[in-house]
């Protein structure tokens, strides 16, 4: 069994598919059947293209674009630290070290990045070659069609079962 134990107390379980694969609905489906078991959860999403939360002309834009290599945001309700990677983007070991304790960290892409075990989701709509046969961290397909695979199928649709496989495979 692939380790999952990424920051002592905290487990990961990553999401890998192509664009359009329905990973995101997955996931935000998944967060509440977690949560409503008691478990504390973070995510970590993986943007393929440039993203920027800030806008021009605010305070901490400014400030990135004076040079400070972060800046932190902070509200009464939120707060988020911006940090300027040019040279070198953060890896995931690096970013999973940054988040704070908790019982599941859910990573969606990172998909050669990493030792965490992983769940490709497959639609019928993919054309592209599955990932599992390269990939020795996956430990289940969730697809809504038949997949020719000895890992553990599971029915997209089901994020009840999707889950319950998790906590299952990770000793939650």
């Amino acid at each position: 069994m692939r380790s999952a134990d990424v920051t002592g107390s905290s487990k990961a379980i990553g999401f890998i598919g192509y664009s359009n694969t329905g990973k995101t609905t997955l996931i935000e489906k998944l967060i509440p059947i977690f949560r409503a078991r008691g478990l504390s959860v973070s995510a970590i999403k993986n943007a393929h293209h440039g993203f920027d939360m800030d806008r021009p002309g605010k305070d901490s834009f400014r400030y990135r674009e004076a040079g400070a290599g972060q800046v932190l945001i902070a509200t009464g309700q939120r707060w988020a630290l911006l940090t300027e990677t040019p040279q070198q983007p953060a890896g995931l070991d690096e970013l999973l070290a940054q988040l704070a304790p908790c019982d599941l960290v859910i990573v969606e892409g990172f998909k050669s990045e990493g030792r965490i075990p992983r769940i490709e989701v497959r639609r019928t709509t993919n054309t592209e070659p599955p990932l599992f046969p390269h990939d020795p961290n996956v430990i289940a397909v969730a697809a809504d069609h038949p997949v020719a695979t000895t890992l553990p199928l599971l029915d997209l649709n089901d994020a009840a079962n999707i889950a319950a496989f998790v906590i299952d495979h990770l000793k939650l």
